[in-house]
């Protein structure tokens, strides 16, 4: 399954430039005033993995595939976006269908760089967002109870259903994220959210955007955000936008001697694409053959057909058996033929739970 992430947050917080860093390039206009992005932004992104490239190396294969990230940076919400002010509530359309989201907070001062308020104030910034994803959430599911309430009289069964629309109802006009409710009819709940594709029942990186000093230690607006992060159970990054469309042009040599003279341990990048796949329960299987090396994201605890049919649905309608190596054992030795003498390749079923880094060969027939 393919990783997609949706980046918001205030105008003027660093998302586009954050978009341009992702992405490896000028995509996105940046500019020091409000809504300079009119149209949703979207790229795909190669997901770095080392391991890939150390298989590569080992087979001598002529391609590499990485598994991607679609990233999607819109126009920056603003207090009562979800009643037409501004523009980013004319794209959330484009994010309901994302992954996750990253919210992107800016923890620097600069006088140059306009702000919605006077100065940075996490907390209040992370609100005003927070409610609009709430509101625009709400919106579309009064929209839902209004249709189901018609309908149930004809079909009963909609009932458990209405009851639950109503339920998720409160819970957003009490200020809380859809992610935060547990109903008791679990059905009725995955139905309505696998309709409506709620924002605030989104996994949420906060990108706390900081300036270069902001990277060798906290500030007191990247502490905020961390503690808010903690409050939500959400995950956090720390980064700066700004150096990380420099890293763009360097070699990758120069880009990690960058970082850790600067005080930070991956890029943005990496940190983001990391803590998503933390945030979705996401691993990578990877395949080979004499044409190429591969790697696909699949979700945790998923079995070894379920594995092979996200490379084709024919690999799980007529799987047999699924030849394993994982990846460590494979680049400690080196070749298919030095495993298969150690006695290290594993023959496993349709019971198979996938691990990550394993390198997997599926036998089929159809």
């Amino acid at each position: 399954m393919g990783l997609s992430i949706g980046i918001i947050g205030l105008p003027n917080v660093g998302k586009s430039t954050l978009f341009n860093a992702l992405t490896g390039a000028q995509n996105a206009v940046v500019a020091n005033y409000p809504f300079c992005t009119i149209e949703p932004n979207r790229a795909i992104v190669e997901v770095p993995d080392t391991r890939l490239d150390e298989l590569a190396d080992l087979v001598k294969v002529p391609r590499v595939i990485h598994a991607t990230v679609e990233f999607f940076d819109i126009a920056g919400l603003v207090k009562g976006a979800s009643r037409g002010e501004g523009l980013g509530n004319q794209f959330l359309t484009q994010i309901r269908n994302t992954d996750a989201i990253v919210h992107v907070v800016r923890c620097f001062d600069d006088p140059n760089v306009v702000h919605v308020s006077e100065e940075p104030d996490p907390r209040s910034d992370i609100e005003i967002v927070n409610i609009e994803l709430s509101l625009a959430d709400l919106e579309q599911l009064e929209r839902k109870i209004e249709r189901l309430e018609s309908e149930v009289k004809g079909d009963r069964k909609l009932i458990p259903i209405l009851k639950c629309a109503h339920d998720l109802a409160e819970h957003l006009q009490a200020g809380l994220p859809i992610r935060s409710f547990s109903g008791v009819d679990k059905q009725a709940l995955y139905t309505i959210k696998r309709e409506l594709r709620f924002l605030t029942a989104k996994p949420v990186i906060y990108a706390a955007n900081v300036d270069e000093a902001g990277l060798a230690g906290e500030n007191k607006y990247s502490l905020s955000v961390q503690n808010i992060a903690a409050d939500k159970n959400a995950e956090i990054v720390v980064l700066c936008a700004k150096l990380e469309e420099e890293l763009i042009a360097m070699s990758p040599e120069e880009r990690q001697e960058f970082l850790e003279l600067a005080g930070a341990d991956m890029s943005g990048l990496e940190q983001i694409i990391q803590k998503g796949f933390q945030a979705l329960g996401l691993i990578s299987f990877f395949t080979k053959n004499e044409n190429e090396v591969r790697a696909w994201n699949i979700p945790t605890l998923t079995t070894a057909p379920k594995a092979a049919g996200v490379i084709h649905t024919d690999f799980e309608r007529g799987f047999i058996k699924a030849e394993v190596v994982p990846f460590h054992t494979f680049a400690e030795l080196g070749s298919d033929l030095a495993v298969k003498s150690a006695g290290k390749m594993r023959l496993e079923g349709k019971e198979y739970i996938v691990q990550d880094g394993d390198l997997i060969y599926f036998r089929f027939n159809v």
